[in-house]
């Protein structure tokens, strides 16, 4: 073999290996592309049908939930609902009494609220004097708070004094557990269950904004 044919061979031999590099650059350019989008799809995929993380920005669930707490939402409790098509795939099934549900404000449906159940469908429901009637029996309730005194009570604020109203079909009746300090349906009436998101289960992680640090204690605690 003279000179010039090895050099073509070598020429040959140097583009197919240049070749290969580059194939194998763009199969694991296109593998990561690939793995990307699957992450992503199944992340849309569960964010939308099964979990989604919540964080709390007011005091209306004190003390149940305070400010600062983050908490996971359980969507698929009540059903599949697809946005999309505007339709339910599974569901949807009514929660319990006493469920804490994460909401569409019926007044504004781009932000999220998040009460507990109190009245359900069907059921007479009346406040006396901060006690909740359910068809006329005192519901016996251990988690709500009340920070005005109950001297202040007015029997015309719909606060302390509210119905009897009965629940209409495929409605819920819900209020915060810091029943002096919550906008809920004895001020914006009763809440469609079509518009419930889902249940909230637990506080993964939780920031004290004015101390600045973390609530260890209310780290992975279990919601009730």
């Amino acid at each position: 073999m003279d000179r010039e044919q090895e050099r073509e061979t070598s020429v040959r031999v140097e583009e197919t290996a240049g070749l290969g590099a580059r194939e194998r650059r763009k199969s694991a350019a296109r593998e990561w592309l690939e793995a990307l989008a699957v992450a992503v799809i199944l992340a849309l995929f569960i964010r939308t049908f099964v979990v989604q993380a919540f964080k709390i920005p007011s005091g209306s669930m004190i003390p149940t939930l305070v400010v600062g707490d983050h908490i996971l939402v359980n969507k698929f409790i009540y059903g599949v609902y697809i946005p999309l098509l505007d339709i339910w795939a599974l569901g949807p099934w009514a929660p319990r009494r006493g469920d804490i549900i994460v909401f569409k404000y019926p007044y504004d449906e781009t932000r999220d609220f998040i009460k507990r159940v109190v009245g359900l469908p069907g059921e007479v429901v009346e406040v006396r004097e901060r006690q909740v009637y359910i068809d006329g029996k005192p519901l016996d309730e251990s988690y709500p708070i009340y920070k005005a005194s109950v001297l202040t009570a007015n029997p015309h604020s719909p606060g302390d004094f509210y119905g009897p109203v009965t629940v209409p079909e495929d409605k819920l009746f819900v209020l915060g557990d810091n029943r002096d300090h919550s906008q809920d349906s004895r001020f914006w009436g009763f809440l469609d269950i079509h518009k419930v998101e889902g249940e909230a289960f637990v506080i993964y992680w939780s920031w004290d904004r004015k101390d600045g640090r973390p609530r260890w204690n209310r780290t992975g605690k279990l919601i009730d």
